[in-house]
């Protein structure tokens, strides 16, 4: 069994900040990491290669600094890795991201039989890639996966977290599944494994190796746009209390408020 497992290096959300006069996120400066919930989706790769054996193979899209996440993917276990590092790759939004992950997956041999993500980025939270490389390779989707068993047959039982509980689906590989934080708790990379990943070689793949479309990639790629980013507006005014109070003295200042206001009798 093939695992290809597709991460993402995002700004520490703890010290994102907007420039005020463009309202453009403000990189410089700020830490980059492995996506948190791509920890999740890597774990769940290391844990079906120890329980049946497989190849864990690590994919990431960005500029050549996102080889340090490839790098702690290695030192944590995965087999091999591959950037996806193009300026044709520039400003995809998530379809030409997708698009461009396919391409890589269908270049790995042998043949990728699962392909795992985070449930999404906590840059852009849109869940949307793992949904959109199923997409391009024709391969079932399973989301919000927190548990998968796969047999020697390639038969697979994922359960999914719902609003309203847990749904159990079966399946037969190849597929695309993305992993939630509840599936569990990733490992941590032993110095050996650090020591190691510095001496592999993380080959670089742009449009000629991924055979891809150029007007398919990047910013020409993309059918939508970022027009601005902007942080809200602090709310003001309201009624606090100060949390000591019954719950039935909250009560009656909501409906006096109400009153006030006109929207009761």
């Amino acid at each position: 069994m093939h695992i290809a497992v597709c991460i993402k290096q995002v700004p520490d959300t703890a010290n994102v900040r907007i420039n005020p006069e463009t309202n453009t996120l403000m990189r410089e400066g700020v830490e980059s990491i492995l996506n948190p919930y791509d920890e999740y989706a890597l774990e769940q790769a290391l844990a079906l290669r120890d329980e049946y054996g497989a190849k864990v193979t690590a994919l990431s899209m960005g500029p050549p600094q996102a080889r340090l996440i490839l790098r702690e993917a290695l030192a944590r276990g995965a087999d091999d890795a591959a950037l996806l590092s193009d300026r044709a790759f520039a400003g995809a939004d998530t379809w030409a991201t997708s698009y461009i992950l396919a391409q890589a997956i269908k270049q790995l041999k042998p043949k990728v039989d699962l392909v795992l993500f985070g449930k999404q980025a906590i840059d852009g939270d849109t869940a949307q890639v793992g949904p959109g490389v199923s997409e391009f390779l024709k391969y079932p989707l399973v989301t919000y996966v927190r548990n998968l068993q796969v047999s020697d047959t390639g038969h697979f039982t994922a359960e999914t977290l719902m609003d309203e509980g847990v749904e159990v689906i079966e399946g037969q590989l190849p597929a695309v599944v993305t992993v939630v934080k509840e599936s569990a708790t990733p490992r941590f990379a032993p110095l050996a494994g650090w020591m190691g990943s510095q001496h592999t070689e993380i080959p670089s793949w742009g449009v000629k190796q991924l055979k891809a479309v150029p007007d398919l990639c990047g910013l020409q790629g993309s059918p939508t746009r970022v027009v601005k980013i902007f942080a809200p507006p602090v709310k003001s005014g309201g009624t606090r209390m100060d949390g000591r109070e019954l719950p039935s003295a909250a009560v009656d200042a909501i409906v006096a408020l109400l009153r006030e206001k006109g929207a009761v009798k």
